[in-house]
């Protein structure tokens, strides 16, 4: 769907960042690929068996963690809001995202575009505005279960972890990130929980 619509995005994407369009909308696209083709087998990198004395099996699982709040990158508005939506909703999460708030209309592109893929609604939901106001709602919301302050302006990030701790989120703070720069699996393992089952061995 992405794919399809190519050269909108390539014209949004420059006029909104003064970069080639086309090169990043490509490259949003592997992305998109790159972390779908992760959604089955990221429990065997992430999961484990465990080697325990005793006649058990022990394995640890990883889970989704449920709904995390996403503050996508303010400089990046296509490539970089990819790479931090899809990560979590390849683990099964739901994202609940804020859109870069000087350059949102590939943000608004892009939900055109997941309401009309097999996404799923209600899996992903991007809003627009201020950063500052809607990033501490949903720091202290108790629905909400992890946060990504990629986003987040630096000073205010000490504010939106001590919110989160009142409700025990799981709160996720990158170092500096290059979007260009191939992914790897770290983002995957951010919003996922991991459960040990114990099961005994049969005698």
């Amino acid at each position: 769907m992405l794919d399809g619509r190519r050269e909108q995005f390539a014209a949004e994407v420059a006029a909104a960042e003064g970069v080639d369009g086309l090169s990043t909308v490509d490259a949003a696209i592997d992305r998109w690929v790159w972390y779908a083709g992760w959604a089955d087998k990221y429990a065997q990198v992430v999961g484990s068996s465990n080697p325990v004395s005793g006649p058990y099996f022990n394995f640890s699982l990883p889970e989704p963690t449920g709904v995390v709040g996403v503050l996508a990158p303010q400089d990046s508005s296509l490539l970089g809001l990819v790479s931090v939506v899809a990560p979590v909703i390849a683990t099964g999460s739901t994202a609940v995202v804020v859109a870069s708030e000087e350059r949102p209309l590939p943000a608004v592109s892009l939900a055109e575009v997941l309401a009309t893929s097999d996404l799923p609604g209600g899996v992903v939901n991007l809003l627009t505005g201020r950063v500052a106001e809607l990033a501490p709602w949903l720091a202290s919301h108790r629905d909400v279960n992890a946060m990504d302050l990629t986003g987040a302006d630096a000073g205010a990030r000490t504010a939106l972890q001590q919110a989160a701790a009142d409700n025990v989120k799981r709160v996720y703070i990158p170092a500096d990130v290059d979007w260009a720069a191939d992914p790897d699996t770290s983002r995957l393992a951010a919003f996922v929980e991991t459960k040990t089952v114990w099961h005994p061995i049969g005698v």
